[in-house]
């Protein structure tokens, strides 16, 4: 399937990150209809989640293509740099079907984080979606 039809057959429904530990949701969004193809969402993430050692993702998202390989990949920068990167699979995504996926992200060490005040205003998460093994 052309990539352009798995495109335009691809919504986010709605996104959350939540605190793995408690399960209270720190940061919530329904509103993606043009997200992917205006490709930017801008999201105020509450410096709270900092703070927690572990931080679930759960993306609700709707396709009406086949996805042979469904994954995402998302970079963390921090003044243009980055920082980290983390790789999800998903897999198979049956055409006309509305899944939710959930992911982990565990924290790293107190003295490897980056301080809160360096964050703040200068951090961009780049999240891309991939159908198959290359970027």
């Amino acid at each position: 399937m052309a990539s352009s039809a798995i495109i335009e057959g691809f919504q986010i429904n709605w996104m959350n990150l939540r605190d793995a530990k408690t399960g209270k949701v720190m940061w919530e969004s329904n509103e993606w209809t043009d997200a992917l193809t205006a490709y930017g969402k801008e999201a105020r993430i509450p410096r709270e989640i900092l703070k927690c050692k572990q931080v679930s993702r759960e993306i609700d998202f709707t396709s009406k293509e086949l996805i042979n390989h469904f994954r995402v990949v998302q970079s963390v920068f921090v003044h243009e740099q980055l920082v980290e990167s983390w790789h999800f699979e998903f897999g198979f995504v049956i055409p006309g079907s509305t899944n939710t996926w959930q992911n982990l992200m565990e924290a790293a060490d107190d003295a490897a984080m980056i301080p809160a005040e360096v964050l703040s205003g200068n951090t961009v998460i780049e999240t891309s979606f991939y159908d198959g093994q290359t970027s």
